[in-house]
């Protein structure tokens, strides 16, 4: 291990480097739920796409660990799983293995633009003071995850949210569900302050323990006809695995109109590209593996490994696999090297075969991870310049747009089109600031906001 991942070199060890990796899992393994119900949706089998998942995020984990020696953590991304089930294929009426082909041509571009040093050059342009906001964005964007997640944040008809009133009516699902979130954040924040090992990793398998208890005494009420499942691991159905034939290789052009084809490839390129670019940049910068410019050592490891896991995916039949800003958790937890990545990697191929345990372990119990590492993630603000307005203006754009726009790359649009600007316009000093890929940067992104929808 220490000459594959050269523990001593980066301060840790490998039960360090595992118990993080399992932290990280925890905190993704929603996916494996989750991807398999918003792809359904676009006409694929539920079956096939939970096995495509498990194995797209192995491959792209093992990717990252072997190519970068980072302790990131991949699989296939959410908010682009439901770009590619309701806007490409409900809503443009492209069939799911046309959706597929899509995805792995982005992939294919996405190599070749890691080969050429398109990506590095980009992640290197950004100022490291929007580095730093991106830290910050992506904290209160996976806090808000874990509140809504939990249910302890709702929507509200008059205020837009709100927090979860406690009603009689609901209190014995998404109320206690809520309650119980609670309770695992104070768990965790405890641990944490006692600097218990793995205090992250400990506070998800408590709040898990408590809601299975509450299930069984009643509190909880399972109701799978709106959404409340059994917490206990159901082994009934057995395991799958054959499933895959149904999604995998299945890539298709039948039907394709080359204009509306390549603008639904340079969509899902553009979010992929930046929503990566954003969680390495907030990750990195909360492990301190960022230099003294700002730069991420091996970053065209890392960034190769998302486009070949994307392309991999593909193939297997899952939507975009990226880069996880739920990474954090196990960086907060100390992981530090591609072990980190490695345990993630094994642990996702493990969950093929132990699909009803990890199926089992319900949002609000990783929702206090969420939420905490959202809470370690604010320490970058302390790093941003506010006494100089021009920095510190677009860098609190970015931040403020990723948790209200739920979108990681959305910030990072704005954050560099309001760099531009206010630099730009605020006088001679402050114009050299702005290189010339940054100015092409904001261009693009004004472009995109214009003619993209």
């Amino acid at each position: 291990m220490e000459k594959l991942f050269k523990l001593k070199q980066h301060n840790t060890n490998v039960r360090t480097e595992v118990m993080a990796g399992i932290t990280t899992f925890m905190a993704m393994a929603y996916i494996l739920a989750v991807n398999p119900s918003i792809l359904s949706v676009a006409g694929m089998d539920a079956a096939g796409v939970f096995v495509a998942t498990a194995l797209a995020s192995c491959l792209g984990c093992l990717f990252m660990a072997f190519f970068a020696n980072m302790p990131f953590g991949l699989a296939p991304g959410m908010g682009l799983n439901a770009y590619f089930a309701y806007t490409v294929v409900l809503g443009m009426g492209y069939s799911w293995q046309t959706a597929l082909m899509a995805v792995f041509a982005e992939g294919i571009i996405f190599i070749v633009l890691s080969l050429t040093n398109v990506r590095e050059a980009i992640f290197n342009s950004i100022p490291l003071t929007l580095k730093r906001a991106i830290s910050v964005g992506i904290g209160l964007f996976i806090a808000l995850i874990g509140l809504l997640n939990a249910n302890i944040v709702v929507k509200n008809e008059s205020t837009a949210v709100s927090m979860q009133a406690f009603s009689a009516e609901t209190f014995h699902t998404e109320g206690i569900c809520a309650i119980l979130a609670i309770i695992g954040v104070v768990i965790t924040a405890i641990l944490m302050i006692r600097n218990v090992k793995g205090g992250i990793l400990w506070g998800i398998l408590i709040t898990w323990g408590l809601g299975i208890v509450c299930q069984l005494t009643g509190l909880y009420t399972v109701d799978p006809g709106n959404g409340w499942y059994s917490l206990l691991p159901d082994f009934s159905n057995g395991f799958q695995l054959g499933a895959i034939r149904n999604v995998a290789f299945h890539l298709s052009l039948d039907g394709i109109h080359p204009l509306e084809f390549i603008g639904v490839v340079f969509a899902f390129l553009f979010v992929d590209l930046f929503d990566t670019l954003g969680t390495l940049i907030g990750v990195a910068s909360k492990a301190d593996m960022l230099d003294e410019e700002g730069h991420l050592p091996r970053i065209k490891g890392a960034l190769m490994a998302d486009a070949v896991a994307t392309t991999a995916g593909a193939v297997l039949g899952t939507s975009t696999t990226t880069t996880y800003a739920e990474s954090a958790t196990g960086v907060s937890a100390g992981g530090r090297t591609g072990l980190t990545a490695l345990t993630i990697g094994i642990l996702f191929a493990l969950s093929v075969f132990l699909s009803p345990i990890f199926l089992a372990i319900p949002s609000f119990a990783t929702a206090p991870a969420l939420i905490m590492v959202g809470f370690y993630m604010m320490g970058s603000v302390l790093r941003i310049p506010f006494e100089d307005m021009a920095e510190a203006i677009p860098a609190y754009v970015c931040m403020i747009a990723m948790p209200f726009f739920y979108s990681i790359s959305d910030g990072i649009f704005l954050g560099v089109i309001a760099y531009v600007v206010l630099n730009v316009a605020a006088g001679e000093e402050k114009r050299k600031r702005v290189s010339p890929l940054m100015f092409a940067l904001a261009v693009i992104f004004l472009l995109k906001y214009i003619f993209v929808r």
